[in-house]
C-alpha cells in the first residue's frame, strides 16, 4: 500500500477484534444481570467534565443501528465502509483511488457538497462498496436519513404495489425514497428500457432534483461505445435523464478487474 493511500486510511482506525462471548454461557447463567452502560447507568444521559449533560453515546449507538438497519442497505454489503475499501494494486490503483478521494470527500463536507456523485464502470470495481461507505459514513457520523435501493428491485416493488384505482401503494413505496437525506439508486440502466421504466426514473430522479436532494448513483453503462454493440448510459437511460443527471452528480469513472473473479481460483 503507497504511502498516500496509507494516510488517507489511517483517518478510519479499524478497533481491535473482541473476542465473543459464548451464548450457552450467557444462557444458562443463574444470575446473569441485563448489561448497564457504565457511563449513564441507564439513564440515558451521561455528565462530561466541564460541559455538563448529554444524551449519553449509548442512546446514539442503539440509534444508529435503527437507522442502518432502515436504510435497507442489503446484507451482502452492509460490512462495507471506508476502512475495508482497498484500490487495487497495478495499472489500476490509482483510478479506484480517485474514486475514493471523491467518495470520502463527499462524506466530509456533507452537507456543504453541491452535487451527488455517479459511480460508472465494469462490474466488480467497488461502485456499490463505495456508495454503501458514504452512506454508512453520513449515518454513523452525521445522523441522516439515508436509503439504499437497487433500481431494479425498486421497480419491482413498485409494480408489485400498483393499485390502478388510487396508486396509494405506489405513492407509499415512492414516498422514501423521494424524501431520504440521501438517496443510493444501485445499477441505474439495467432494467430494459420500456417507456413506463423510463417514466418512472424521470418521476424519481427529477423530484429528487427538484427539491435538491443529494442522489447517488451507479451503471454499469459508460457514456462512450467501446465497442459497436455496446450500448451507452444514454441509450439506457434516455437524453433529457442523462442531461439532468450531468447536473445532478459528478461523474467518476471506475476501472479494474473484477474482483469476484479472485474466489473462482480460491481452495474450497
Amino acid at each position: 500500500m503507497s504511502s498516500d493511500n496509507a494516510k488517507i486510511f489511517s483517518l478510519f482506525p479499524v478497533p481491535d477484534a473482541q473476542p465473543e462471548e459464548s451464548p450457552e454461557k450467557d444462557k444458562f447463567a443463574p444470575s446473569a444481570q441485563p448489561e448497564v452502560c457504565s457511563f449513564c447507568y441507564g439513564s440515558g444521559m451521561e455528565v462530561v467534565a466541564g460541559k455538563g449533560a448529554r444524551r449519553c453515546r449509548c442512546r446514539k449507538e442503539g440509534q444508529q443501528a435503527k437507522w442502518l438497519e432502515s436504510a435497507r442497505i442489503p446484507r451482502r454489503y452492509e460490512k462495507c465502509s471506508f476502512q475495508n475499501f482497498y484500490p487495487s494494486q497495478g495499472k489500476f490503483y490509482s483510478i479506484q483511488l480517485n474514486a475514493f478521494k471523491y467518495a470520502f470527500t463527499l462524506a466530509r463536507e456533507y452537507p456543504a457538497v453541491d452535487r451527488g456523485l455517479l459511480f460508472m464502470g465494469p462490474v466488480g470495481v467497488g461502485k456499490t462498496h463505495l456508495s454503501v461507505a458514504i452512506l454508512r459514513e453520513l449515518i454513523e457520523k452525521k445522523g441522516l436519513t439515508c436509503l439504499f435501493y437497487e433500481f431494479g428491485s425498486l421497480l419491482k416493488e413498485i409494480q408489485n404495489s400498483y393499485n390502478p384505482i388510487s396508486q396509494t401503494s405506489e405513492l407509499k413505496v415512492l414516498e422514501p425514497v423521494f424524501n431520504a437525506e440521501v438517496l443510493v439508486l444501485d445499477e441505474l440502466g439495467a432494467s430494459k428500457p420500456t417507456d413506463w421504466v423510463r417514466d418512472t426514473m424521470m418521476q424519481i430522479i427529477n423530484t429528487r432534483y427538484n427539491d435538491r436532494k443529494l442522489t447517488i448513483f451507479t451503471t454499469n453503462y459508460l457514456d462512450s461505445r467501446r465497442a459497436e454493440r455496446d450500448e451507452t448510459l444514454e441509450d439506457r437511460v434516455g437524453v433529457r435523464l442523462r442531461s439532468r443527471l450531468f447536473e445532478m452528480c459528478k461523474t467518476v469513472q471506475i476501472e479494474g478487474e473484477d474482483y469476484r473473479k479472485k474466489f473462482d481460483s480460491q481452495q474450497p
